[in-house]
């Protein structure tokens, strides 16, 4: 079928819509404090569903319904383990952060351990988030290629320079309104997309539920013992839980929303509160792609690979301005999630590495730089999507993968920090050390399912580091936590 002049249109209106209500907040940055965590003066549900937005991409809405089209509906074992991290964070991360004014997540290290290990912990952010944010831009040519028709790397160019307007002029506030803008955008058209595969599919639900049944597509819980599996309930809980309490705990892209709330119960409130919405979103997004295998019943190697499915989906069989509004719904959440990225990475440049050098700076000069450090990531990633073209398999696990193998080590040193007295900069230094090159190790060298790769690396940073700081405690005092 194809889009028709309606669906362009729609899509051009979102586009130019989107990026003009961004531009709105430009004025008020007159401060970092302004540019980067939006004065603290935003409520806990915008926080809230901007934190959704923020750790949804074009690869969740487009790479979950064609991981349950291939397998089922195991993957919400993961999400369980999020609502677990949220709360973990409530009670062990969130007091430390709202101790005095911080604006980035590092700067808790630097107040525990030193300036070395602060720049360290920042660093890595910056390496794993650029090149995981590399794959989710990517991800946004897959659509735009196959809506539109257009090349994959001006598919790119066009959404990452619509993004940079508005993330440059408007800071986090900017990013945060747009967010919440974007959330309802395509979570509803996500819903739209539902009803609609339901109505096409001859026999509606119960010819979805009868096949998907006969093929094992409903099936949520998998409580086989096998390691070697990614979504078993014990990985999922126990996986999701050590992988969003660092995501959530430790990255910049999410402490930053945290930070920007106006006290600290509003912040638990936002965090908790989205754990809701990302099990309401996870299971609409596999429900669609359950629905899918429903409607075609061929092999997603039919499609070239699985992501392509959902796409090609509303492109061929929704009607005409449904369609648009659907490619609108996966630009917002693609978008949302390239502005957070770009607004994080800028903040860490900034404040973590810049700024300690050049700590006279007046805030008119900072806010300049740092907007000249957000168009600098925006041109990286950009360059780093390009290199991913044709070099990545199903994009979801991809970008999950790359992230993990991080964070394993942000969130050992952040425990012992926080939870330990006794451990110092340089064990924590070498812990560290330790766990990134074990979760290298596993990633690049074993058959370890992602889903454990932050439990081992956390771990193994925990426990070196706290042994190493024990043999390096005459030679390195102990700092008060």
């Amino acid at each position: 079928m194809g889009l028709d002049k309606l669906d362009l249109g729609i899509i051009a209106l979102y586009l130019a819509g989107i990026t003009l209500f961004g531009l709105r907040f430009r004025k008020r940055q007159r401060t970092l404090r302004d540019y980067f965590l939006a004065d603290r003066n935003v409520p806990w549900w915008a926080i809230a569903l901007s934190i959704v937005a923020a750790e949804t991409s074009t690869l969740t809405i487009i790479s979950i319904p064609g991981l349950a089209y291939d397998t089922n509906l195991t993957f919400l074992q993961v999400v369980f383990g999020y609502l677990v991290g949220r709360v973990i964070i409530s009670f062990i991360l969130l007091p430390h952060y709202f101790r005095g004014e911080l604006y980035t997540a590092y700067e808790l290290i630097e107040r525990r351990f030193g300036r070395k290990l602060r720049s360290l912990t920042a660093g890595l952010f910056l390496l794993t988030r650029a090149a995981a944010e590399g794959v989710r831009v990517y991800a946004v040519s897959i659509v735009v290629a196959i809506a539109l028709g257009t090349g994959e790397i001006a598919s790119i160019a066009i959404i990452t320079a619509l993004t940079l307007i508005y993330t440059f002029e408007g800071g986090l506030a900017a990013v945060i309104w747009t967010d919440v803008v974007q959330t309802f955008i395509y979570v509803g058209g996500t819903l739209v997309g539902l009803f609609t595969v339901l109505h096409v599919v001859p026999g509606g639900w119960s010819t979805v539920h009868t096949m998907a049944e006969s093929a094992g597509k409903l099936r949520i819980f998998d409580f086989s013992p096998d390691f070697w599996k990614p979504y078993t309930f014990g990985a999922g809980l126990i996986g999701g839980a050590f992988l969003t309490t660092a995501s959530h705990g430790t990255d910049q892209l999410i402490v930053q929303r945290l930070l920007a709330a106006r006290t600290q119960r509003q912040s638990v409130t936002a965090l908790l509160s989205s754990g809701l919405a990302i099990l309401f979103q996870f299971a609409l997004f596999l429900l669609v792609g359950v629905m899918l295998f429903a409607f075609y019943h061929v092999p997603s190697a039919t499609f070239g690979k699985a992501d392509r499915i959902y796409p090609t989906f509303i492109v061929s069989q929704m009607p005409h301005g449904i369609s648009g509004l659907l490619i609108a719904a996966i630009l917002a959440a693609a978008m949302s999630n390239l502005s957070a990225a770009l607004n994080s990475l800028s903040s860490t440049t900034i404040i973590d590495f810049y700024l300690q050098h050049r700590p006279q700076l007046d805030e008119r000069r900072r806010v300049q730089l740092s907007r000249l450090a957000t168009l600098f990531w925006a041109l990286l990633l950009f360059g780093l999507a390009v290199l991913s073209l044709h070099k990545v398999g199903r994009v979801i696990e991809v970008g999950l993968q790359i992230a993990s193998v991080a964070y394993g080590a942000l969130l050992g040193v952040f425990l012992l920090g926080v939870l330990t007295r006794r451990a110092n900069q340089n064990g924590a230094m070498v812990g560290m050390l330790c766990g990134f090159l074990i979760e290298l190790y596993i990633w690049l060298g074993t058959r370890v399912p992602w889903t454990w790769y932050v439990a081992i690396g956390t771990i193994v940073t925990f426990v070196v580091g706290y042994a190493t700081s024990i043999v390096f405690e005459k030679n390195s005092p102990r700092q008060p936590a």
